[in-house]
This record gives C-alpha cells, structure tokens and sequence, in this order.
C-alpha cells in the first residue's frame, strides 16, 4: 500500500512542478509585451532597471551601496548573470557605488557612459574593475539615437561636449541626459543636472515633452526649474531619494514646481515600476521603503 502511495506523492509532485513551469512561463510571455522601467528605493541615490519586451536589461546608476544586488536578485531570475548594458551617468559615489560590486559579479555586455573622470576611490576601484573585465565602453555623444531593443530607442540629449577623460571636481552638470522612447512613451532621464543644464536643454528648442520625468538630483533645488517642468510637461514625476535624508530633499520649491504633477517618491513610496506597452502606461508601487 505505501508503493501506491510514494508513486502517487511523485505524480503530484510532478504535475505541481509542471503546473508551475506552465505558470511561470505565461507570466514571463505576459510581461513580455510591456517594457518595464524599475525606480529601486536604495536610499539617497539613484538606480532604475529597464527591461524590454525581448528581456533586454538596461541598468541605470547603482545607487550608493550593495542595496542593488538585493534588488537584481528579486527582480531577475537566478540563473540570469547577465545584463545588457550599464549606463553610468556621471562618478558620483550615490550613482557608482552599487554598479562596482554589479560589474563584478555580472557579466556586461557594454558599458555607456560620458567619459567623465573623478580623483576619488570609488571612481578608481570602478576603472580598476571595469578594465580587469575587458568591458566595452561606449562614450555618449549628443543627438546619438541607441537603438536597445525593437522600437526602444535612447536618444542623448547631454553632455553638449565630449567629456571623454576629463577630470571634474563636481560632475552633476556632466550627467548624462537622455530620453527613452518606446513608441510613443517618453522617459526623460535627467542624473544630477543642475538648472543652468535644465535651461540650456529648453533653449536648445528640442522636444522634451515626456510621459514621466526622473527628477533631476533627487529633488534638490538646484533643479527642475518651472521653464523646464514646462517644457517637459510630463504625466507623473518620480524623484529618487532616501527617506528622511541629510539633504532633505526633495525640496520644497522642487515639489511646488510640479505642484499639478502626480509625484512618486523612492524614499516613501519605494520601489516605483512602470509598465508600457508603448501608448499607455501603469505604475506599480512596492509600499515599502529600504529604510522603514
């Protein structure tokens, strides 16, 4: 009686395992169709994960600690050690930090970032590392379109010069700028910029105009000027920043100037996904912040 009862528990183990192969798989083609942008709450810094239709990975700054590999291995399945592309908009230790320990323990296909250099240990650790990997890098250049998947495009909106091995003391006006555009979905990337940026960016005349803004420097009001709220006209805003952090951000005059913007903040929303399928687009909150 026990042999009919072992070979029954196996069945069923192998029908649950099944059933779950089975679910697991309509859910990865569910999320196929839609591209996915992730802002991680990893405190007073910066780092979102773009995953597209066809499971392309995009990681965008890594915050200023290990937080991001908590966040990968969540996101990512485990077998999955390799992502797409690094963009490091500018060396600042709350937007490099994380992507070190990234870089050592995934494989990257490519690294894109504006070349800036910076006299700091974290900086030299991150070339160090990069270099010991033989990584490609790739300098961003203005008005450059960077095709990342089928009808997926980051379009490079700043540094205005070649920045490539120069030394900056400060490198938030270095930061990359760049929008992505999945069909007519618009995500406007903006790092540290600063509003002298912010304004040569609209005097420029180009189309800013956004479906959701990452607010510029955390919130700080050194940025997202009203000239430039208005000229991207975004949706939503999302601003990445440490719960009760030093620097108080995001500032007030910040969230007066996008006082008729819906705003979602890291630090007290926590992880903040979109979801588009390229016309429109959802947000999905994780409720729950890195520091409560």
């Amino acid at each position: 009686m026990s042999i009919f009862k072992n070979k029954f528990l196996k069945i069923q183990i192998v029908l649950l395992a099944v059933l779950i192969l089975i679910w697991t798989w309509v859910l990865i083609e569910e999320k196929q169709e839609f591209l996915e942008i992730n802002f991680y709450d990893i405190g007073q810094g910066d780092a979102i994960l773009v995953e597209t239709p066809n499971k392309r990975q995009i990681l965008i700054d890594g915050g200023p600690d290990l937080t991001i590999l908590e966040k990968l291995g969540k996101e990512l399945p485990f077998w999955d050690r390799y992502i797409d592309l690094v963009i490091l908009t500018h060396p600042e230790y709350d937007h490099l930090g994380g992507l070190i320990e990234v870089v050592k323990r995934y494989k990257i296909g490519g690294i894109l970032t504006t070349g800036v250099v910076r006299d700091t240990a974290e900086y030299k650790e991150w070339k160090k590392v990069v270099e010991n990997k033989n990584i490609p890098i790739y300098i961003a250049q203005i008005g450059e379109v960077i095709e990342l998947d089928k009808e997926i495009n980051l379009v490079v909106l700043h540094p205005s010069n070649n920045l490539n091995n120069k030394k900056f003391e400060k490198s938030n006006n270095t930061s990359m700028v760049a929008q992505l555009v999945y069909k007519d979905f618009e995500l406007l990337l903006t790092g540290d910029i600063e509003r002298e940026v912010e304004q040569a960016l609209v005097g420029l005349g180009i189309n800013l105009n956004s479906d959701i803004l990452k607010v510029a420097h955390h919130g700080s009001k050194t940025s997202t000027t009203e000239n430039f709220v208005k000229a991207v006209n975004p949706i939503i805003a999302v601003i990445s920043a440490g719960k009760d952090n030093f620097y108080n951000h995001p500032h007030r005059e910040v969230l007066e100037n996008l006082a008729d913007i819906p705003i979602f903040i890291t630090g007290q929303d926590g992880d903040i996904k979109i979801l588009s399928d390229g016309t429109k687009f959802r947000i999905k909150q994780s409720h729950s912040s890195k520091n409560n």
